[in-house]
């Protein structure tokens, strides 16, 4: 059976406040790790053709990576962090690509991975909406992870728009690098995952949270 494309995009909070305790290093660092599971997750679906992006959020939105990439031939290059946190701006960039076009019309549901340690600053929930619009969108497997306390719980249960599911919060980066590793796999196997007839399921709670260690890592300058 021939593969068909998968798409997964990062959203990455690249706000200033993930500045503050070498969040954003961490968050680069779990991107890279995460990468050989990935891959492996791809060669252990091959009816999915795993191709990667992602975009940035703070002072307005930028594609990071801009051309859905095979896994692959998939590398990171670090992100840094800016001023604001501008989620509905890269909400409203993430539904033009939703759109078909330029997204195929046979195609494996996409993930939309969002990572984010604080509040958005501006209309979000419009570029919620604007995704919901888009038929991609509406079928996309949705993962959240809450970088710290400060994390908008709120907002991430809303954006993942099941009432099953749960954003991870994470507090330390061993739990980060956990969430991210979870996120690049599971994900990626239940986008690939056929029903009955050979369609895909709608999104369905992702009801396995990774195994991280809970409470401080290393000591309290690991705690965020």
């Amino acid at each position: 059976m021939a593969s068909r494309p998968l798409h997964f995009i990062w959203l990455l909070d690249c706000s200033g406040s993930m500045g503050i305790n070498g969040k954003i290093t961490q968050l680069n660092y779990a991107i890279r790790e995460a990468i050989p599971e990935m891959r492996k997750a791809a060669d252990d679906n091959p009816g999915a053709e795993l191709l990667v992006r992602a975009v940035t959020f703070s002072a307005g939105a930028a594609w990071h990576l801009a051309e859905p990439t095979p896994v692959h031939d998939f590398t990171w290059d670090d992100v840094h962090t800016h001023s604001t946190t501008d989620l509905g701006a890269a909400l409203r960039m993430v539904s033009e690509v939703l759109k078909t076009p330029p997204m195929p019309g046979r195609a494996l549901r996409p993930v939309l991975a969002l990572v984010s340690d604080g509040l958005p600053t501006d209309d979000w929930r419009s570029g919620l909406r604007a995704v919901d619009a888009t038929p991609w969108g509406k079928r996309a497997v949705r993962v959240a992870i809450g970088i710290g306390e400060d994390s908008d719980r709120a907002m991430l249960k809303e954006f993942l728009a099941n009432p099953e599911q749960e954003p991870l919060r994470v507090n330390n980066p061993k739990q980060l690098v956990a969430a991210i590793r979870w996120a690049s796999t599971v994900a990626v196997a239940t986008a690939s995952t056929p029903t009955v007839g050979g369609d895909h399921q709608l999104a369905k709670p992702l009801d396995r949270a990774p195994t991280v260690t809970t409470g401080p890592a290393g000591g309290d300058d690991d705690v965020w």
